[in-house]
């Protein structure tokens, strides 16, 4: 054989040898695609991003699953665009992974609207409010996961707490995704705003994209709101450096929703334990991969909260708070 065709013959053989070895991956190796609809790809890791997704990936690691061995994750992002949502959940479905994780509402829409038949483990706001399963016992179909929301009645509890804080709040305005927050918690906080002596007004973007955040900031001021309050969805826990950045910038205190913001500089959470929350994805991630059916895993939603409050946030903003809401603390950052 001449040196040339010999070369040639090699270099083929190198080509074809990883695309060989990719289409026969070990039966034993899973395949999961995750698509969040705002945080960056590369933050979905087991260092990246925040507290909550390293609990999970620490947690699938936990149960015996490792990325690059037995594991192999997909990762896709929206980032904030909310009209890529069905788009990217096609394009997941025909790559017909094992399993698709995922969240917020309108998100899981598109995912159980492009499949029927592959597992999807979310994180939802009343999903049963929401009609996106008809029990939370028993799911059902392809969807289980996590609620976020343990009633719309935290709120009136964030709003008192809030009021216990800053005596003086008289506005606050309520920063929440456009479509992505239940309409019954308007009521339920507007009910406990004129039992407390406090107005409100509704901030809410229409995409999960720093420019918009930054949009709805610029209009807040025009309302000189004395504080605001968070919602829980993820496009803003994607961007919450960012939120608690304008609102220090604007001298605001900020009631949050999970302990990452409060850690990132927020003043106080009254919150459930996200990593916990998202631990039990993983676990579920677990049960499906193992031959469970996802309708027949029920939907967990949190009983336990706690009330965090960052000491250093309080004191840039020359406030003082009672001794009797810092007692009821789980934890004070100082």
């Amino acid at each position: 054989m001449r040196r040339r065709e010999f070369i040639r013959l090699l270099g083929s053989a190198a080509v074809a040898w990883p695309l060989a070895a990719h289409a026969q991956r070990p039966a034993t190796q899973k395949r999961i695609a995750i698509f969040h609809p705002a945080i960056p790809t590369t933050h979905l890791t087991e260092t990246g991003g925040g507290s909550a997704w390293r609990a999970f990936f620490a947690e699938l690691r936990r149960l015996g699953y490792v990325e690059g061995e037995n594991l192999i994750i997909e990762r896709y992002s929206a980032e904030g665009h909310h009209e890529r949502y069905a788009n990217l959940a096609r394009e997941i479905v025909t790559r017909n992974p094992d399993l698709i994780v995922t969240g917020t509402n309108p998100v899981v829409v598109a995912v159980t609207a492009a499949t029927s038949t592959i597992p999807v483990v979310a994180f939802m706001l009343d999903p049963l409010k929401a009609g996106l399963v008809p029990s939370l016992a028993r799911p059902g179909g392809n969807l289980t996961g996590i609620t976020l929301d343990p009633g719309s009645e935290i709120w009136e509890k964030r709003l008192q707490m809030l009021k216990e804080a800053i005596p003086s709040t008289a506005k606050a305005a309520f920063l929440g995704m456009r479509g992505g927050w239940e309409n019954s918690s308007e009521q339920v906080l507007r009910d406990a705003g004129g039992r407390l002596g406090i107005s409100l007004v509704w901030m809410l973007p229409e995409k999960g994209t720093p420019s918009e955040i930054e949009r709805v900031f610029a209009a807040m001021e025009e309302q000189r709101p004395d504080a605001v309050l968070v919602s829980g969805e993820g496009d803003l826990y994607a961007h919450r450096k960012l939120i608690v950045e304008l609102a220090e910038k604007n001298r605001l205190p900020v009631m949050c929703p999970y302990r990452d913001y409060v850690e990132a500089g927020g003043l106080m959470a009254y919150a459930v334990d996200l990593a916990e929350l998202l631990r039990r994805m993983a676990d579920n991630v677990h049960q499906i991969l193992k031959g469970a059916k996802p309708g027949d895993i029920p939907i967990y939603q949190p009983t336990k909260f706690e009330l965090l409050i960052n000491l250093r946030t309080a004191k840039a903003l020359g406030l003082i708070l009672p001794p009797t809401l810092l007692a009821r603390a789980a934890e004070i950052i100082e």
